[in-house]
């Protein structure tokens, strides 16, 4: 199954924290775009494997995504090697993507560094024709993507480049909010993270809408390049 789009995050919620609303957007110009979750979120203070799991196949409906998988590795504790690299190259060339979005290159959270540094790495080993994987009992062929995004998550990371998501920032909202074990819910007896205050959750739209003001839109979200970008013509740029 080819996807025009895939999107990891180490964590459920990290890829609709970061960048659902340019899923959706992609997905409504008839896109084809996957999820792939590094970990279960097994160390999160809040809810349980369980509940995340629920929670991710809603907000998979919400963005109306082709495919979610979980890769399973330890929450708080993968590592940027060779086995956790080469389950990474086993989706990029089972998926074959155009574009790999992924964490965001520095952030509070290690796993949001380490899962960004990992796909990034892998994403180049995947096109090394040398390097052999099968999936599935079947031989793959080496892919690699043309391009990779890092999207922004706790850290207020300058942008390399914005993208217009006016038009899906409730269906944004809306998938964040799938995750209701995670943030900010005054019944909630749990105890309170920095990602369950209520500062925290004002501040995904607050983001957005401060991006889109910056470019004369309503809302946008931002992402960092590993390479320069380029335009055929002026014309081309907003």
């Amino acid at each position: 199954m080819k996807l025009d789009i895939l999107a990891f995050g180490a964590h459920p919620d990290d890829v609709e924290l970061g960048c659902s609303g340019t899923i959706a957007k992609e997905i409504s110009l008839g896109k084809k775009v996957g999820i792939i979750d590094l970990t279960r979120g097994e160390l999160g203070t809040r809810g349980s494997v369980a509940i995340r799991n629920e929670e991710a196949a809603k907000a998979s409906q919400i963005l109306g995504v082709t495919v979610r998988r979980n890769l399973d590795m330890r929450d708080g504790f993968f590592v940027n090697d060779e086995e956790h690299q080469i389950k990474i190259i086993e989706m990029i060339r089972n998926y074959q993507p155009e574009i790999v979005l992924c964490n965001a290159i520095t952030d509070r959270h290690i796993d949001h560094g380490k899962g960004s540094k990992l796909v990034s790495d892998a994403c180049f080993l995947s096109g090394l024709r040398q390097i052999k994987t099968v999936f599935n009992d079947e031989a793959q062929e080496a892919w690699r993507p043309k391009v990779v995004y890092h999207y922004i998550q706790w850290q207020n990371i300058e942008p390399d480049f914005v993208v217009d998501i006016s038009e899906f920032i409730d269906q944004k909202m809306e998938s964040v909010m799938a995750y209701s074990s995670q943030f900010y819910d005054p019944k909630s007896n749990e105890p309170v993270t920095p990602i369950a205050s209520k500062n925290f959750l004002d501040s995904i739209k607050y983001r957005a809408q401060d991006l889109g003001r910056l470019v004369g839109v309503e809302f946008a979200e931002g992402f960092t390049t590993e390479r320069y970008l380029a335009v055929n013509r002026l014309g081309d740029l907003k």
